[in-house]
Formats: C-alpha cells, sequence, structure tokens
C-alpha cells in the first residue's frame, strides 16, 4: 500500500504552504484522485488519520473527489468511460483509444479559516 507515503508527502506539502503563506488554520484539503491513478481513494482515506497526525493540520478534513476514467476512441471519436467499458468502445468495439482524465492525483483545493 503506497497510499500512505503518498498521503504523507501531500500533508507536508500543505503545511508548507501553510507556513509560507501565514495561515493559521486550514479547514480542509480536496483531493482529486483519477481512476486510472493507481491509487485507491479508500485506502487513502484509511491512512490520512495517521498522516496528519502530530502535524499542524492535525484538525484539517478530507475531502476526495474522484475523476472518472475517460478515453477517447482512436477510431469513432466517442468519449466513454474506460473502466465501466472494459477499455473497449461502446460504440464500435475497438480497442484503441486516447486517455482524456482519470490518471491525476492532485491537491484542488485547500480550504482555509
Amino acid at each position: 500500500m503506497h497510499e500512505l507515503g503518498i498521503v504523507i508527502d501531500i500533508v507536508k506539502q500543505v503545511e508548507e504552504y501553510k507556513q509560507e503563506n501565514n495561515i493559521k488554520n486550514i479547514k480542509a484539503l480536496v483531493l482529486q484522485v483519477g481512476e486510472l491513478s493507481g491509487v485507491v481513494p479508500k485506502y487513502i482515506e484509511d491512512v490520512y488519520p495517521l498522516a496528519i497526525e502530530r502535524t499542524t493540520v492535525s484538525d484539517m478534513k478530507l475531502i476526495i473527489e474522484e475523476t472518472p476514467g475517460i478515453g477517447k476512441c482512436n477510431k469513432c471519436g466517442l468519449a466513454f468511460n474506460l473502466v465501466h467499458n472494459d477499455n473497449k468502445c461502446p460504440l464500435c468495439d475497438h480497442e484503441e483509444w486516447e486517455i482524456i482524465t482519470g490518471t491525476e492525483l492532485l491537491i484542488k483545493e485547500i480550504h482555509i479559516t
């Protein structure tokens, strides 16, 4: 489970942002996690309390937004959810596509009070 290391790194980035900008309190952190990123949102939620324990952001709430894994078919141009369609275009059955969204793992927002 590599999620703990990822979350610890994210928390460090947030702490640095807090210090550099003289922010007293961060209320929430919004992470955007792509369906194709290889990161499991449930695991992030599970390890999050450990990652913020004994930090300057120990009261910070976690909000996860999942981004669907969308691909565009190279044959017909249809945009479709890769995961829900087994990586095959539901319109023409073609199996070659370009990923449009779903690989991201990023800090989308930091809510301050």
